[in-house]
């Protein structure tokens, strides 16, 4: 029974595939692998970076961190083979996946899979603190920073503010330049969406300049209804410093996806290789706390690559169901 098996699953059983440590790369498998991830001060960057280091430890294949605008761009690197890894969330990969999104121009990209969930993307608001905003509405007129033009804010925003009807400025670029923006009171609000706690908005609580502005019910409600691949998220109490209470909101899950063409016993190595490494994972961002593989059953809809399906149906004795 390996590691992660016997700690997620219970009675799940792992056929040990895994290369001895120090052994070469297989032959079938790339050299080196791009990972596709978002720009610094965010989620997946830092959770990108834990990632990285492991898979060039466990693979004995270096992995290169590609910074980028989200999972627009993610998606797209895939599709042209420029990155085999990225990270997605669900939303943006069921637009990319049907063709729906503006920003597809009505192409479906198809080369993506499903590999391993990583935790939940809760979309935050929050204000300086001495702001006097006490509600989104009063953000009418002003500028919002939502992250790089291609991320989840940056392609939810605009709908969310439509449905809410709430005019006011977007902002995009990286979550350190925004953050920087809202320190020197160019930036009114920030819209994050990502593993929380998130990095930029952490190093503003620090310095006590943030606080919440929450959704309301009835807000949930309408964007819920707006879009239904938006589920039910909460901000836990405790996730900054001075946050003492817990706050509704609505998220997306984030997966990390391959390259279909990736080799089927790389991909298998790799997902056991991050459920193996879990701790060190959460060491890198603590929302891989939910990097766990129970929470597969997240994606409903994008294929499993075949050597995440093996990895899945290994770790599952006959007539086990991962629970939800």
């Amino acid at each position: 029974m390996r590691a992660a098996a016997a700690r997620w699953l219970g009675a799940a059983m792992v056929v040990a595939l895994s290369a001895a440590p120090g052994e070469a790369a297989q032959p079938n498998w790339p050299a080196t692998l791009t990972l596709a991830t978002a720009s610094a001060g965010g989620t997946y960057y830092a959770y990108g970076a834990g990632l990285a280091r492991m898979l060039t430890r466990e693979l004995n294949v270096p992995v290169a961190l590609r910074t980028t605008e989200g999972p627009q761009e993610n998606i797209r690197l895939i599709e042209s083979g420029e990155a085999q890894i990225g990270f997605v969330t669900m939303g943006v990969a069921l637009q990319a996946w049907n063709g729906t999104g503006d920003w597809t121009g009505g192409h479906q990209f198809r080369a993506l899979r499903a590999t391993f969930p990583m935790y939940d993307t809760p979309f935050e608001f929050v204000v300086r603190s001495d702001s006097g905003f006490t509600s989104l509405a009063d953000l009418a007129g002003k500028r919002l920073g939502v992250g790089p033009h291609g991320g989840t804010a940056g392609t939810y925003l605009p709908k969310f503010l439509e449905v809410l009807g709430i005019p006011a400025t977007l902002v995009n670029g990286s979550w350190a330049e925004l953050a920087a923006g809202f320190e020197a009171k160019t930036i009114d609000l920030l819209a994050p969406a990502g593993g929380v706690p998130f990095p930029a908005v952490a190093g503003l609580d620090a310095k006590k300049l943030v606080e919440p502005l929450p959704l309301t019910a009835a807000q949930v409600l309408a964007l819920r209804l707006a879009m239904p691949e938006l589920g039910a998220s909460v901000i836990p109490a405790g996730s900054y410093p001075s946050l003492n209470r817990s706050y509704p909101t609505v998220g997306l899950y984030n997966f990390a996806v391959v390259s279909q063409d990736l080799p089927s016993d790389l991909v298998y190595e790799m997902v056991e290789a991050v459920f193996d490494h879990h701790d060190e994972l959460v060491q890198a961002h603590p929302a891989a706390a939910a990097t766990i593989p129970a929470n597969f059953v997240r994606n409903g809809f994008l294929p499993y690559h075949p050597g995440a399906m093996r990895w899945y149906g290994n770790a599952v004795a006959p007539g086990v169901m991962l629970a939800d």
